[in-house]
């Protein structure tokens, strides 16, 4: 695989080698056949960045570290300096050891960073599109991602991902949204922007091959509610599967920090990638279909 800017063969380095979408990217990169390395350093350690990129050498750099917290973002509420100096601080410094080296940072950021408001009311199908300021603030992982968005802002070599409410085709995966919400005793339901990642990775994986950068909203076409996600669950995976439902209100008595429920627009990332799926069309392709465990219909 060759760098359409440079000519020469494509040498990515990936941060992120523990973490879910780091290591989908190097399954990506070996059905490829793009060299590719797992960086060594801490982001928050200029000085081993530095050491990383002189031994790789990379074309392009991937940023899929970071904290989202164990088991889930409530974590960063009671661990606040750590959040930050991955999430702030690393991710900031590898952007600026990138810029001085000249090369493309391909950041996996979050769009957890919106909640629906009075200009785009859930269900109204009006997004938020990337020249939007965030506007959620509830929990403090969605804060410490809001405020290195709008830094990153000024670096003109980093391609900002919004991902949401990850999904991929491996139910397994405790990380993953459809595992998370089909093992929860209640769940809302409430229409969201997510990402199945088994189309959207090898997308990024494109930008970076056609150098993008910028800001973009890193989800699947329209929306999804919780009921319609486990919906299509019962139908493919569990006809015996039975889930209920709770409101914010009831929601807000078990979790620490307030969750973000929005739709982003996609207009950007459909006009440069005009095969890419809507939602609900990507979770049948890429995720139900594949684990059907059920006959299919006559």
């Amino acid at each position: 695989m060759v760098s359409q800017s440079t000519g020469s063969p494509l040498n990515f380095l990936i941060y992120g080698r523990t973490g879910w979408i780091g290591g989908l990217l190097g399954k990506i990169c070996e059905s490829q056949n793009i060299n590719y390395t797992y960086g060594s350093g801490r982001l928050e350690s200029r000085a081993t960045l530095i050491a990383d990129i002189a031994a790789v050498n990379p074309t392009h750099v991937f940023n899929a570290a970071g904290v989202t917290g164990r088991p889930n973002v409530d974590w960063c509420e009671s661990h606040k300096v750590e959040t930050i100096r991955t999430n702030v601080v690393g991710t900031l410094t590898l952007a600026d050891v990138c810029r001085e080296k000249g090369l493309i940072l391909v950041n996996y950021a979050t769009g957890c960073i919106f909640e629906y408001d009075s200009e785009h009311e859930l269900g109204s199908g009006v997004g938020f599109k990337e020249e939007d300021s965030p506007n959620f603030v509830g929990s403090f992982y969605s804060k410490t991602k809001a405020m290195v968005e709008e830094l990153l802002k000024n670096y003109d070599n980093v391609c900002t991902l919004r991902v949401r409410m990850p999904i991929s085709s491996d139910l397994t995966n405790p990380r993953n949204f459809i595992t998370k919400i089909s093992r929860y005793e209640k769940v809302v339901n409430i229409p969201n922007s997510m990402t199945i990642l088994d189309e959207l990775l090898p997308i990024s994986v494109e930008m970076a091959k056609r150098n993008l950068t910028g800001i973009y909203n890193f989800t699947n076409p329209g929306c999804v509610s919780h009921n319609e996600v486990l919906e299509l669950y019962r139908e493919y995976i569990d006809p015996s599967y039975t889930w209920k439902n709770f409101n914010l209100e009831e929601q807000a008595k078990v979790i620490i920090a307030p969750r973000s429920n929005n739709e982003l627009d996609t207009t950007k990332l459909k006009t440069e990638f005009p095969e890419l799926l809507s939602i609900k069309e990507s979770l049948v392709k890429y995720v139900f279909e594949p684990n059907r465990k059920t006959p299919v219909a006559a």
